[in-house]
């Protein structure tokens, strides 16, 4: 390994290749703490060039690699395992803009550039990049991207993968994947680009992106609706889908327990009801009409809920300032649960249809498993993904979510299966599902993904110890 610093060095320079352990340590672990690896080096190249020579170098050594963006990910695919000889691959220097053409609608970047950064580049040319997460201030689009991350606007605008026209990646032998074309139609055999997609570092480093824009929303409209279950929140997605169609931008869901949450660990929020109910839905409508019409088109599909009781209550946005404020209630939970302590974490699909069945018969296995445990379900409704997220006891002691980590996903996971749901909708493998992956997933298709892992890596040297 010695050898193989030396020659990293000399290529890239100290500035590049980091090899003080002090340095390199606050770079081992995940945001939350929960992850903790081992590297030798930490590399931040400036271009693609240094990260190709980086990899033939790591290919040559059979050195491991683990590509770490923005740390926002839930799922430890971007901390290293225990292994001394990883090197961290941080594209955090690669933050340019490289083009935003706004007649074919297109914005070409770098992988390192912070999700927020090109949202607000592409507001200045009157254009809408509509991948939005609560991290987006914070995560890279590489990394976005090799997550296939989703985000509050799936609902419309579909998962990360179907904004992406074009990828550059640097292939484990360093061979450099030029696919950044920006056109919307190319029929030429594989799309090859949709591998790297989702493959959370394991068969490439994505080192830029080509991204579709949309037609800026300058009229947003938001609703909070109080429901008194998940079946009234389906019942009450069914008629403003219909009602609003592609204005739809955003149908949320949380309970009362993660409201709870947030007012007891966030200054400055406050419930716009009197009273509290069961569960929450926020809705999102965005138009480039007037807003008049997008907020009269809100109320009158509310009032319509309220009369054929889908809702109890609504509390509809009348200035940008309560839109942002409705929104933190749906944002900060996320935030508090960090504050409460650990919590066990599942990011599930399933059908749309069946989450008021599947919320209550898996609410019931897990009081088998573990009757105190405290649940809270939020999410993006409108596309099927809940935050199914488990928590310890009232006054149990935090080492509670290492100890029942293993009984509580298989209860979870067990049961999403039995809907045909997914156990991972979008926050990926990474480590913490590695072991659920394996044992849900189809053999045919988990044969394929070794096959393909294999033709992409054959030294096995891509982000070890994730997905596969």
């Amino acid at each position: 390994m010695q050898e193989f610093l030396e020659k990293l060095q000399a290529a890239l320079g100290p500035d590049v290749v980091q090899i003080d352990a002090a340095v390199i340590e606050p770079w081992l672990s995940d945001w939350r703490g929960v992850y903790k690896g081992n590297a030798q080096a930490l590399v931040r190249p400036v271009s693609t060039e240094q990260v190709s020579q980086c990899m033939r170098l790591c290919s040559q050594y059979k050195v491991p690699v683990v590509t770490r963006g923005g740390n926002t990910g839930l799922c430890g695919a971007a901390t290293p395992d225990a292994g001394p000889d990883n090197i961290i691959l941080s594209l955090d220097r690669m933050n340019n803009i490289r083009t935003i053409d706004t007649i074919a609608n297109t914005l070409v970047a770098d992988a390192g550039c912070i999700l927020g950064n090109l949202r607000r580049a592409a507001q200045e040319q009157d254009r809408l990049l509509p991948l939005s997460l609560a991290a987006e201030d914070s995560s890279h689009i590489g990394g976005n991207v090799a997550t296939n991350a989703g985000g509050v606007n799936v609902v419309r605008y579909g998962m990360a993968r179907e904004l992406v026209l074009g990828i550059e990646a640097v292939l484990p032998d360093g061979e450099i994947f030029n696919g950044l074309q920006t056109l919307r139609k190319d029929n030429t055999g594989y799309d090859l680009k949709q591998l790297l997609i989702g493959s959370e570092g394991t068969l490439g480093v994505i080192t830029g992106v080509a991204l579709r824009l949309h037609a800026p929303t300058h009229v947003r409209s938001v609703v909070l609706a109080a429901v008194e279950s998940e079946q009234q929140a389906l019942e009450l997605f069914r008629l403003v889908f219909g009602a609003c169609g592609p204005r739809l931008q955003a149908f949320e869901f949380f309970t009362d327990a993660c409201l709870d949450l947030v007012l007891t660990h966030v200054e400055g929020v406050q419930l716009p009801f009197g009273d509290r109910h069961p569960a929450y839905v926020l809705i999102e409508l965005a138009d480039t009409a007037n807003e008049q019409a997008l907020s009269q088109l809100l109320e009158e599909v509310i009032g319509q809920a309220l009369e054929q009781e889908l809702c109890v209550d609504a509390a509809v946005s009348a200035s940008l300032a309560q839109l942002q404020a409705l929104w933190r209630l749906r944002e900060e939970i996320s935030e508090a649960q960090r504050a409460d302590g650990p919590h066990l974490k599942h990011d599930i699909s399933l059908p749309i249809e069946r989450i008021p069945e599947f919320v209550n018969t898996a609410q019931a296995q897990l009081r088998k498993v573990s009757p105190d445990c405290r649940l809270f379900v939020f999410g993006h409704f409108g596309d099927g993904n809940l935050h199914y997220n488990v928590s310890r006891p009232q006054g149990a002691d935090k080492r509670w979510a290492a100890e029942w980590e293993t009984r509580i996903a298989d209860a979870v996971f067990d049961e999403v299966m039995a809907y045909g749901g997914s156990i991972s909708a979008e926050h990926g493998i990474g480590q913490l599902k590695r072991h659920a992956f394996l044992h849900h997933k189809d053999p045919l298709q988990l044969k394929l993904m070794r096959q393909i892992k294999q033709v992409f890596d054959p030294h096995g040297i891509m982000n070890p110890g994730k997905v596969l």
